[in-house]
C-alpha cells in the first residue's frame, strides 16, 4: 500500500470535500470499482450494495449531515456516481450482507495510566488488493479541533489523534444482530468522534447516537495533564458495550466481543485468529511500554518476527478474498498529537522505521 498525504485548512464540509476529491480523483474512483467488485466476488449483488449503500448514506445524513455534504462533494468532484463512493463509505456495512469469514481486521494494544502518556499500536489486516493506496489526511473539524487520520480513499476515518489529546484505534466485529438495513456507517462514527470528542466521555456519547446496522469496535484514549485513560467502545446493533483496561493499564482488542452482555452474540467464524492475536498481545504487553514506535513494533512480535500472530502475509495458495495482509503499522501519540506509520508488517517497520505524520 502507497500512502497519500493531504492537509486542509478548510472546515466547510462541501468545500473540504470538493478538494479533496478533485486532488485524489482517480484513487477514490479506482477504490470504488474494486469494492464493488469485491462484494460481487463475496456473493452481495450489485443492486444489494447499492441499496445498502443508500440507505446508509440516508442514516449518515439524518445523523452527521456535514459528513454526508462531504462524501458527496468528494463524489462530485472525483466525478463518480456518489452512491458507488457511498458503498465504500459504508463497507462495513455492505459486508454485513455477507457470512462472517475465517479473518477481521486487526490488532491493537493501548497502555494508560496516572502521570504518564497514552502508548499504543495497531496492525491494520486487510486484502492488499482492495487497498493500493491510503490516506494520511489533517484538516480542522467545525468543533474547533484539529485532526490527523489514516483511512482508505472513501471511508471518512479509521485511526486517529485530535488537539485535544484524544486518539482512536478501530477493528471489526461481526454480531448476530448484524443486518442489511443500512445503518449509520462505523467509519462515520469514528470520524465524528475524532472532529468533536474531548474526552471518552463525549466519544461514548456520540457512538450511542447512532443507530448501526454492523458491528465494530473503536478503541479510544486520551491524555492529560493527570495522566491518559482508555475504554473500548463495542458498537453493534444490539448495543454498545465498553471495555476498560486492566489492572495494569492495559486495553487490548482484535475481533471479537469482550463485553459480557455482547460477546454471546459474536459470530466471528471459530477459524479466525482473533484469538491467537489477542493471546499473542497479552503474551507480549509487558515489553510494548516505551515512547519509540519502533521499539514497540520490534517489541509486538514477541522475538517471532514475520511469523508472530499479528503479522500477516497473504497466502497465494488459497482464494484471493481469503488472503489477509497487514497492511499497515501504526502508532497514535495523543501527547505529542501525531500519528507514526509505515505501510507494512510491524517487523518490516521495526527494521526500517515509521514515518511522523
Amino acid at each position: 500500500m502507497q500512502l497519500r498525504t493531504a492537509a486542509s485548512s478548510l472546515r466547510d464540509p462541501v468545500a473540504r470535500g470538493r478538494e479533496l476529491g478533485t486532488a485524489f480523483a482517480p484513487q477514490f474512483q479506482r477504490t470504488a470499482a474494486l469494492y464493488l467488485a469485491h462484494f460481487a466476488e463475496l456473493g452481495i449483488r450489485a443492486g444489494e450494495a447499492r441499496g445498502i449503500a443508500e440507505r446508509s448514506s440516508a442514516a449518515l445524513a439524518a445523523w452527521a449531515p456535514d459528513l454526508a455534504a462531504e462524501a458527496d462533494a468528494i463524489a462530485d468532484a472525483a466525478q463518480l456516481d456518489r452512491w458507488r463512493l457511498a458503498a465504500v463509505g459504508a463497507r462495513t456495512e455492505v459486508l454485513a450482507a455477507a457470512p462472517p469469514r475465517t479473518e477481521g481486521e486487526c490488532s491493537t494494544a493501548v497502555h494508560v495510566g496516572p502521570g504518564q502518556p497514552a502508548e499504543s499500536i495497531q496492525t491494520w489486516d486487510w486484502h492488499d488488493f482492495l487497498v493500493p493506496e491510503g490516506l494520511l489526511w489533517t484538516f480542522p473539524s467545525a468543533a474547533g479541533l484539529e485532526v490527523k487520520l489514516f483511512t482508505e480513499f472513501g471511508t471518512a476515518a479509521k485511526i486517529g489523534v485530535n488537539s485535544a489529546g484524544l486518539g482512536l484505534h478501530f477493528n471489526i466485529l461481526s454480531h448476530a444482530s448484524d443486518y442489511d438495513c443500512g445503518g449509520v456507517p462505523v467509519h462515520a462514527i469514528a470520524r465524528r468522534v475524532l472532529e468533536e470528542a474531548r474526552s471518552i466521555d463525549d466519544a461514548r456519547r456520540i457512538a450511542a447516537s447512532a443507530r448501526v446496522s454492523a458491528s465494530t469496535v473503536l478503541t479510544v484514549f486520551e491524555t492529560d495533564a493527570a495522566g491518559s485513560r482508555a475504554a473500548s467502545l463495542e458498537l453493534s446493533p444490539a448495543g454498545l458495550g465498553v471495555v476498560e483496561p486492566q489492572t495494569d493499564g492495559w486495553l487490548l482488542h482484535t475481533n471479537h466481543f469482550l463485553d459480557s452482555g455482547l460477546s454471546p452474540g459474536d459470530t466471528v467464524p471459530n477459524d479466525s485468529t482473533t484469538r491467537a492475536r489477542y493471546a499473542h498481545l497479552d503474551t507480549v504487553r509487558g515489553r510494548l511500554a516505551g515512547p519509540d514506535p519502533a521499539a514497540r513494533a520490534l517489541a509486538v512480535c514477541g522475538g517471532l518476527g514475520a511469523d508472530a500472530p499479528v503479522c500477516m502475509t497473504p497466502d497465494p495458495d488459497v482464494r484471493r478474498v481469503d488472503q489477509w495482509a497487514t497492511l499497515l503499522t501504526i502508532a497514535v501519540d495523543t501527547a505529542g498529537f501525531g500519528l507514526d506509520v509505515f505501510p507494512g508488517r510491524p517487523d518490516e517497520a521495526a527494521a526500517a522505521g515509521l514515518t511522523r505524520f
